[in-house]
């Protein structure tokens, strides 16, 4: 008898999109994710970031040392403009988070970067749903998130819990496949 193995999470050097890349985070990256972290505006529905760089690069050290999540720098044109994280595997599901874009970036990078991580978390790694939660009070990504037919599932006083099943993130993908028109390609 084959005993099926769940999929996991590893990290990928680069996973280029149409427009956009993700880079595998380093840790001199640690001023670009403290200045996204700690930006009144940004960082209003993300967990709290003390603005210690050196703790942050302690944490990127960590990071690169570890297993079981990917964090990515996002990149328009070889530039840093946002980051996305794949983390908390659970059988055939994927959270991701960490999603913070730069208040210039292309007005295509929101979507593009979305699909990117079903992209990667489905074709590349092998999961067939995904999970997170969302701030209420950041209504412009729950409903983001609704529209590509993410289930809220559950809430807190601060949070809402989305899953989003196989069929509904290839049903999105194919909906916005003009932002996302090939599959990824993955390195590393």
């Amino acid at each position: 008898m084959t005993r099926h193995r769940s999929p996991r999470i590893h990290k990928a050097k680069e996973v280029r999109g149409k427009t956009l890349s993700f880079r595998d985070i380093s840790v001199e990256d640690a001023p670009f994710i403290l200045s996204l972290r700690t930006d009144e505006q940004k960082s209003r529905y993300l967990s709290a970031t003390p603005p210690d760089l050196t703790e942050q690069r302690l944490w990127l050290q960590e990071y690169n040392n570890a297993d079981g999540q990917a964090y990515f720098i996002i990149e328009y044109q070889q530039v840093s403009i946002g980051t996305v994280r794949l983390y908390d595997a659970r059988d055939s599901s994927f959270c991701w988070g960490s999603w913070v874009l730069v208040e210039h970036a292309p007005v295509q990078a929101a979507i593009e970067s979305a699909l990117m991580v079903y992209a990667y978390g489905t074709d590349h790694l092998g999961f067939t749903a995904a999970h997170f939660d969302v701030r209420k009070a950041n209504q412009s990504v729950w409903q983001f998130h609704e529209r590509f037919g993410a289930q809220r599932i559950a809430e807190t006083d601060l949070d809402y819990f989305y899953t989003l099943a196989f069929e509904a993130i290839q049903s999105s993908r194919k909906r916005y496949r003009k932002f996302l028109p090939d599959d990824v390609s993955v390195s590393g």
